[in-house]
């Protein structure tokens, strides 16, 4: 019997479509699913990694998680369980629901602390970035001493925080302080820096700008080094004016930089608790008490309300979300990836 030499007949799209038809369920088939590729592909990063993220979660999911239910009960010093001795004192606390949120968000203490916190914020990052920036510019240009300039600069940031509250403390004594003996000296009053709500908030944001100003230096220098010597050689060639350069050129060079920090700067400072407890502790009369401090005063001071703080502490990190979102959307529209 003849075989038949006639053409063979060809599926819609051609051959190479019937061969990748007859393929594709194959490859599916073949093809390991994304998270076992990714764990077989990089099971000795996941080995590293593991133990990093148990202590994470030990240490911040289980009091985050412990935080969120205290806030939404009543739970206070004197209904908390405990055990004294061989005696143990089993919890009364009841479970409220939303009204701890209720109570706070309706009071007007919430908004003005709130108000205080956001201008204590936006103040000091605004400064932090400004000084930090011409700091940063300086020490890029080729001047003689520049490594000692970066030496004496980070020493703020190099000294613990306490340590600089208690100094600036005793600089803002209005005794024996040190600035006031300069102003006598230059034949001005002294001035009481911290008996006063609006100097004691104008110390508070100097200490802090003092503080941060070489985290931001850092790495805005870091930044301005990165950016190619070869576009402001190129711009000044084409006439290019200082301004235009820093502006066409700086700018957008230092644009991933400045949004990393300056949000990790918004952070930082609107969670910045040892500056305000420890130089003003909250007052006079608690006008530079900030979100967290009235946290950890509700939680540490007088008839402990740990259901308070906590609801406190939520509040905060709610806000801090939104914030962090807002703002990683915004870079996104304006085309930056992170």
């Amino acid at each position: 019997m003849a075989a038949s030499t006639g053409p063979v007949p060809e599926t819609a799209g051609g051959p190479d479509r019937a061969e990748g038809a007859g393929r594709a369920p194959a490859r599916r088939g073949a093809e390991p699913g994304r998270i076992r590729l990714a764990l077989t592909r990089h099971w000795y990063a996941w080995a590293m990694t593991t133990p990093v993220i148990v202590v994470v979660g030990v240490l911040v999911g289980w009091p985050l998680a412990r935080g969120v239910y205290l806030s939404l009960t009543d739970a206070t010093e004197a209904n908390i369980g405990r055990t004294i001795g061989v005696n143990v004192i089993p919890a009364t606390y009841k479970f409220v629901g939303l009204d701890n949120y209720l109570s706070i968000l309706s009071s007007g203490l919430f908004w003005e602390r709130l108000g205080w916190t956001v201008v204590w914020t936006a103040v000091c990052v605004g400064l932090h970035y400004g000084i930090g920036l011409a700091l940063a510019m300086m020490l890029h240009r080729k001047v003689r001493g520049r490594s000692v300039y970066r030496v004496l600069l980070i020493l703020p940031w190099a000294i613990p925080g306490f340590v600089s509250a208690f100094i600036w403390r005793y600089l803002f004594n209005s005794d024996f302080g040190v600035i006031n003996a300069m102003l006598k000296a230059a034949g001005f009053g002294a001035v009481g820096w911290l008996d006063d709500p609006f100097t004691a908030k104008i110390a508070v944001i100097a200490v802090n700008v003092w503080l941060g100003v070489p985290f931001m230096m850092v790495a805005l220098l870091g930044g301005l080094q990165s950016i190619p010597a070869e576009l402001y050689e190129a711009a000044e060639v084409d006439g290019a004016t200082p301004w235009q350069r820093f502006r066409h050129i700086t700018v957008p060079g230092l644009r991933s930089v400045s949004s990393t920090v300056v949000l990790l700067g918004t952070i930082w400072t609107f969670n910045m608790f040892p500056i305000i407890y420890l130089i003003t502790k909250g007052g006079p009369g608690h006008s530079s008490e900030i979100l967290v401090t009235y946290a950890f005063r509700e939680a540490f001071t007088g008839v402990r309300d740990y259901s308070g703080s906590a609801t406190w502490g939520v509040l905060i990190l709610a806000l801090l979300v939104v914030l962090a979102t807002v703002y990683r959307r915004a870079l996104r529209r304006q085309g930056e990836v992170w």
